[in-house]
């Protein structure tokens, strides 16, 4: 008895070893994640937020050398960094509302099974998924269709995603099919059923896939490349950006370019600089910050289960 007893405490001895063992190399391995993470865009917001002549030196971590705004102020101050900010932050509303209304209004239609052509027409959508006409037929159609340097051009392309589609239409098929016959008994028409009974019930997988097309719109520069580039007053925030960035690879080929290449700002008797380096840290962080602000809000609606109980069958 005192030999089990024994071995008993024994085994949950080198239990308790064990879960402590794991617990602190679980910790370490989530810690150096998280440094790894964390670290670059926090080193980013540093050098923003440096003078940009002492940039230059380097050997800026955690904290800015010659702390200074000077270099928001130059951005903010020229005028097209906030009139690309706008065009962003319109495109991404504008884009999220529209695309995840015609998505959800699309896969509500697909998923009635009493459509007849719901399994052709989700076939053709899955296939264009795989296969593509490619950029010069997409160019060429977004010309033919007078979109060209438009602001449209943002929008109307991308109203319906077919991965958020097949989400949502997915997510639509678990629903009890009584809440729309219940409906259609008390004489509800297709349209109220979606707005008043489907779209509630989905506003998991809604939250979902307007996260995706939000961080989509907001990363989104390509687009403005190939059909507004002839527009400055329609660049995006990500394209001026991406200039930025193109730039100051350039210019920072040498030391002689970047110093030729700064902008002299005025900042009391102390001659502060704005650099490319320091530039392209400041807009980097302007870029980034909305998404991350926006995200933990949108992180809560992630849930399912809203249909549980609702039917009795």
């Amino acid at each position: 008895m005192i030999e089990k007893k024994y071995d008993y405490l024994a085994a949950k001895r080198r239990t308790q070893i064990g879960n402590i063992i794991f617990n602190v190399i679980n910790a370490l391995v989530l810690t150096f994640l998280v440094v790894v993470t964390v670290y670059p865009f926090w080193n980013t917001i540093a050098i923003s937020f440096n003078d940009g002549l002492d940039a230059i030196a380097g050997k800026i971590h955690l904290w800015p050398r010659k702390f200074t705004w000077q270099n928001y102020k130059a951005l903010f101050t020229t005028g097209q960094i906030f009139n690309a900010f706008v065009i962003s932050v319109t495109r991404t509303l504008l884009q999220s509302v529209l695309s995840v209304f015609c998505t959800c209004m699309l896969a509500y239609a697909l998923s009635r099974k009493e459509y007849v052509l719901r399994k052709p027409l989700t076939s053709v959508l899955v296939v264009s998924m795989y296969v593509s006409a490619g950029l010069i037929p997409s160019y060429m159609l977004i010309k033919n269709l007078g979109m060209l340097n438009s602001y449209w051009v943002y929008i109307i392309p991308n109203l319906v995603d077919v991965f958020n589609f097949i989400l949502v239409r997915t997510y639509i098929n678990g629903l009890p099919d009584s809440f729309v016959e219940s409906a259609r008994i008390d004489g509800a028409n297709e349209f109220k059923i979606f707005l008043g009974i489907i779209f509630p019930l989905i506003i998991p997988s809604v939250a979902m896939i307007c996260l995706f097309v939000a961080v989509g719109a907001w990363n989104s520069w390509f687009d403005t490349y190939l059909y507004t580039s002839a527009k400055p007053n329609l660049y995006s925030l990500q394209y001026v950006l991406m200039q930025f960035l193109n730039s100051s690879q350039n210019q920072s080929n040498s030391a002689a370019d970047a110093n030729s290449m700064a902008v002299a700002a005025a900042a009391g008797s102390s001659g502060s600089m704005v650099t490319p380096i320091t530039l392209r840290s400041s807009i980097t962080v302007i870029a980034t910050v909305p998404i991350l602000v926006v995200y933990p809000f949108m992180q809560r609606y992630f849930v399912v289960g809203m249909t549980i109980g609702g039917v009795k069958e």
